[in-house]
């Protein structure tokens, strides 16, 4: 991990994106201090490094014991679909990932797990993506998403054109379900944000691309939704997602965004990409249907400036 973590902090590949131009901030105000004495329902955060911006903003959310207790299971959800290094922005941040596990053994969990149904070849992503490593040195159990036999079918009833899904059980069997995708372009979701990293999840992803993809993302969120979602901005592709093709398509922001609301957090991660949440189909089929907040200015929102 010591060369990942060196290569991720002192990245220059790609465009930093100037802090003062990220959109959230400016559409929905100026930065502000957290006070405890406020109930946030979404944090905007900018200007740290991956772990730094986690542990800050999850205070204004009253820590990350609000949310894990003792001897629970917890089961953590990155993005780790793609062999590629973490400098190319296809994966959730690893030094996140890390943390994230340190601070739920540090609540007092029992055990956590990791783990994602990838893409390419499950091995050589969770390697490369310096995800397995970063994971098990903070104490996690990382395991495989690419066996059938992981996988328990679930009824979706409020689901429009998908009615069911096989499901990894660590999702149904863990106590604690915290959901951390990257944020990134898609090519055919428009963008990659926390419901679409739920895609993950299923044994069957290829189902929701032939059935309408915006839908069926929204379908599967009104079955479950994580406790907690972290949408790591540190790096992200503008372009030529998800997988990207170079270091070329990255542009470092130093952003997160933290909310119990899927729905919220994908609105306001939107809003740091320079789109309308109206406009990304699967963030307003999953406001129609009532599985998260879409307008940002009917919540509490903290935004902090590191």
């Amino acid at each position: 991990m010591k060369r990942r973590e060196f290569i991720i902090k002192s990245v220059t590949a790609g465009a930093t994106v100037g802090l003062t131009t990220l959109p959230l901030f400016n559409i929905i105000g100026a930065s502000k201090k957290s006070t405890t004495s406020v109930k946030y329902d979404l944090v905007a955060i900018r200007g740290g490094e991956p772990d730094v911006m986690f542990n800050r903003a999850i205070q204004s959310l009253g820590g990350l014991s609000n949310f894990v207790k003792p001897n629970q299971t917890v089961v953590i959800k990155p993005n780790i679909g793609w062999d590629v290094v973490p400098e190319r922005a296809a994966n959730t941040n690893p030094i996140l990932i890390k943390e994230i596990v340190k601070q739920c053994y540090g609540a007092g969990a029992k055990e956590v797990f990791v783990f994602d149904h990838t893409c390419d070849e499950w091995s050589r992503c969770y390697s490369n993506s310096g995800i397995k490593s970063a994971a098990e040195s903070a104490g996690a159990t990382v395991v495989p998403g690419n066996y059938e036999k992981y996988y328990q079918k679930v009824d979706i009833p409020k689901g429009i054109n998908m009615k069911d899904a096989k499901v990894h059980e660590l999702i149904l069997d863990s106590d604690v379900f915290i959901n951390v995708p990257i944020l990134k372009h898609h090519g055919g979701a428009q963008l990659s944000l926390g419901m679409k990293n739920l895609m993950g999840v299923v044994w069957d992803r290829q189902y929701w691309h032939r059935n309408n993809l915006h839908q069926c993302i929204a379908d599967f969120v009104t079955w479950r939704k994580p406790h907690l979602t972290v949408i790591d901005g540190y790096l992200s592709l503008k372009r030529n997602g998800p997988r990207g093709v170079s270091t070329d398509d990255v542009i470092t922001m130093k952003t997160q965004i933290i909310s119990a609301d899927i729905v919220a957090a994908d609105a306001a991660a939107a809003k740091f990409f320079g789109e309308e949440p109206e406009k990304i189909g699967h963030i307003k089929i999953a406001g129609a249907m009532k599985s998260g907040v879409i307008n940002l200015d009917k919540l509490s929102i903290d935004r902090i400036k590191l």
